[in-house]
């Protein structure tokens, strides 16, 4: 028998490795795809039922109305999962070290949804104050995606409902935006990806709430610290996996935790594929960078455990003991010098006082 196919052979290789004992293969790596069975990670479409009987939040922040679903005007180039909330179809290879190098064309068009998500993300977080509820942050999102013909990229992923994602204090990520209004001392993550002309662009960043404690503060800078840290690492022919260790090790020697159930992820034209970037300590063969990879970084970091909770929305993730969790993230590509953050900082953009530390 002759194997003429990289692909088979990479097959074997993935069976062997899933079926070693020899390996561990976190949870990071273990949700199903129904229909193709194939492993996949847990970017931000991850799926975990809470128990909902007598739910009890671990924090202050609490589960607020929803609005109705918003709009997009039919002109918008939409994703294929935008009317009916199902992924079709599935761009993360079988085997978690192939990844997708973008060609000239591709990577100009990532480049384009990259500033236009930064410019969306800039706008919604000179709206952050006390006062406004995450909903009309949401809407901001929303009018201003469609202003620049985009998609916004969460509305009706696996049935997310709404536009972006807006998580307050102890919400690790992927809270909805509602009724729930913004208080003077809460921190906010506000997670933008819009999708344009074929390609998704996705960034999040940590804004304050007018004046905050000092633990909140250093808790971001050393979540944005630690973000840089593995930033400047990233080379071509670097290992994915060491970008994980650089995160955990800066964290935790200053006393915080790094969250293991939630990762980044390669993306493109696919809102999430490989590979997944774990952000702690891992021996995982997530391959090798190289030129043209698209994939993002997105540590998520906590003031006390790195456990959650899943609110009875099945996407809301909370720290398990109420205490207060940062995150930021750009859309990365790989050049022969470095990482490109396609979503990086503009002119225009405004400048956070933990930049300059």
């Amino acid at each position: 028998f002759e194997m003429k196919s990289q692909n088979f052979k990479n097959i074997i290789l993935f069976y062997l490795f899933i079926t070693s004992s020899s390996f561990y293969v976190p949870n990071t790596m273990k949700r199903m795809i129904i229909k193709r069975g194939l492993f996949m990670n847990k970017g931000f479409g991850s799926n975990i039922k809470p128990n909902t009987q007598k739910f009890k939040f671990s924090g202050s922040t609490k589960q607020g109305t929803l609005s109705p679903k918003r709009e997009v005007p039919s002109h918008i180039i939409r994703p294929e999962y935008a009317e009916t909330g199902k992924i079709l179809t599935h761009g993360s290879p079988i085997i978690p070290w192939v990844i997708e190098q973008k060609s000239q064309e591709q990577i100009e068009k990532m480049r384009v949804s990259g500033r236009l998500a930064r410019e969306v993300l800039d706008i919604a977080g000179k709206a952050v104050r006390a006062g406004i509820k995450t909903d009309e942050i949401d809407e901001i999102v929303h009018m201003e995606s469609i202003k620049r013909n985009c998609y916004p990229s969460p509305l009706n992923y696996m049935n997310f409902p709404k536009s972006c994602c807006t998580s307050i204090n102890e919400v690790i990520c992927h809270g909805i935006p509602d009724s729930t209004a913004l208080k003077n001392g809460d921190i906010i993550n506000i997670d933008v990806t819009v999708y344009h002309d074929g390609f998704h662009g996705d960034c999040s960043e940590t804004f304050c709430v007018g004046e905050i404690d000092e633990q909140a503060k250093n808790l971001i800078q050393v979540t944005y610290d630690a973000w840089q840290k593995a930033i400047k690492f990233c080379m071509p022919g670097k290992q994915y996996k060491e970008i994980g260790g650089i995160i955990h090790d800066y964290v935790e020697k200053r006393g915080y935790s790094t969250v293991k159930h939630f990762c980044g992820h390669g993306i493109g034209s696919v809102f999430h594929t490989n590979p997944t970037i774990l952000h702690y300590r891992n021996n995982q063969p997530n391959g090798t960078m190289q030129v043209g990879h698209t994939f993002t970084i997105e540590p998520m970091i906590c003031e006390g455990t790195a456990e959650h909770i899943m609110w009875p929305d099945k996407w809301t993730a909370a720290t398990k003991d109420g205490k207060r969790s940062a995150q930021f993230e750009h859309t990365f590509l790989m050049t022969e010098s470095g990482l490109e953050a396609l979503t990086g900082k503009l002119d225009t953009s405004p400048k956070q006082w933990f930049e300059s530390n």
